[in-house]
């Protein structure tokens, strides 16, 4: 698998990373287990888990599966901090405390003594962006995380936490940022990616086949075993199944029939190759689907495609 560069870093990555927020909840150790074979066989290196990811159950799986399975030095692992649930509510905390306490309680789920990019999982107000940074600038210096980077933050959060971590030497540098990007969420294009090319950041996107919606398994109806039937999952797919929804998985139907791929090959391959984008992280509940996947590394787009694709999918 091709691999890129993370920003104006040293650090490369496999352009295609393996999303494990499924991991420990919907996807079981031995889906896991032949999941990460199958994407090192391929040639792919960067895997993203998060500590809220199953209250640390994708952690978890995942470092159980290192040296095991597949050699921890063969892989860039990143993982992220922020997020949690308590009492069944989704809780964001991104004080240095908070931060520092879960990025260690991270290694220790994954049984590493570091991670290659730890990355800031939400913006949040409640919190001095100067003091969450310092978090990362901790992490860097002791040694358990090599790079550091931001995800879910816009246009001018992403520019301010860069322009803060570059104003001073010593601290962290900020080199990538991990952003939702497909055909059916564009939205980054205004603000966010412009933002990281002037700022020299790697671009993450994350659900870049639309919550499952682009690989056209939701076209007649809500397939019972599909991420879209299960009721931490249903609203976000459901967000997306409307008519310019509905609209744009025609339009990659009728691209794929023509280039003889299926509508998951032309929606990845689409995001892959956006100008800036780094890696799309494809989360898969089990191994076939992830095989589809792997089957995109030789693929290229025609240009009038991506047009067409550009056009049917502008809002």
């Amino acid at each position: 698998m091709q691999q890129r560069a993370v920003g104006r870093t040293g650090l490369r990555v496999s352009r295609l990373g393996l999303g494990t927020m499924t991991w420990g909840r919907d996807t079981d150790e031995h889906e896991a287990r032949d999941q990460l074979v199958a994407f090192a066989e391929a040639g792919g290196t960067l895997v993203d888990t998060a500590a809220g990811y199953g209250d640390g159950a994708s952690e978890t799986l995942l470092g159980t599966l290192l040296d095991d399975v597949v050699r921890r030095d063969d892989l860039v692992l990143a993982t992220k901090a922020g997020v949690s649930r308590r009492h069944g509510e989704r809780h964001v905390d991104t004080s240095r405390g908070a931060l520092l306490r879960t990025l260690d309680a991270s290694l220790r789920r994954l049984g590493v003594d570091h991670v290659d990019l730890w990355q800031v999982h939400v913006w949040s107000d409640a919190t001095p962006l100067e003091e969450t940074l310092s978090a990362l600038d901790t992490a860097v210096s002791s040694g358990r995380a090599a790079y550091a980077g931001i995800s879910n933050y816009n246009g001018w959060q992403s520019a301010q936490a860069v322009t803060w971590q570059r104003a001073w030497p010593g601290r962290a540098p900020v080199v990538s940022t991990q952003v939702e990007y497909s055909l059916l969420n564009r939205d980054v294009e205004f603000e966010v990616l412009p933002a990281a090319e002037a700022l020299g950041l790697g671009v993450f996107p994350w659900s870049p086949l639309g919550r499952g919606v682009l690989t056209g398994k939701y076209r007649t109806g809500i397939p019972a075993d599909s991420a879209g039937a299960t009721p931490h999952f249903a609203d976000r797919v459901g967000s997306y199944l409307d008519d310019r929804g509905r609209g744009i998985v025609e339009a990659l139907v009728r691209a794929g029939e023509g280039l003889g791929w299926s509508p998951l090959e032309v929606a990845l391959v689409w995001v892959r190759d956006r100008p800036g984008v780094t890696a799309p992280l494809v989360g898969a509940r089990t191994a076939a689907q992830l095989h589809d996947v792997l089957g995109t590394e030789e693929l290229v787009l025609p240009p009038e495609i991506v047009a067409a694709l550009d056009d049917v999918s502008a809002d």
